[in-house]
């Protein structure tokens, strides 16, 4: 059961990422760049 609602808030956590669009700098001359992959590699 823990293992599952992990589960769950990894992936809501996940999807919340930029579903508001880029993100905005704060203060003058502060800046966020960057480029993040998630995946899953494997086969049977």
């Amino acid at each position: 059961m823990i293992r599952a609602v992990f589960t769950v808030l990894v992936l809501v956590t996940l999807a919340a990422c930029g579903a508001d669009g880029d993100p905005e700098p704060r203060e003058p001359g502060l800046s966020v760049s960057g480029d993040i992959r998630v995946g899953v590699r494997g086969g049977l």
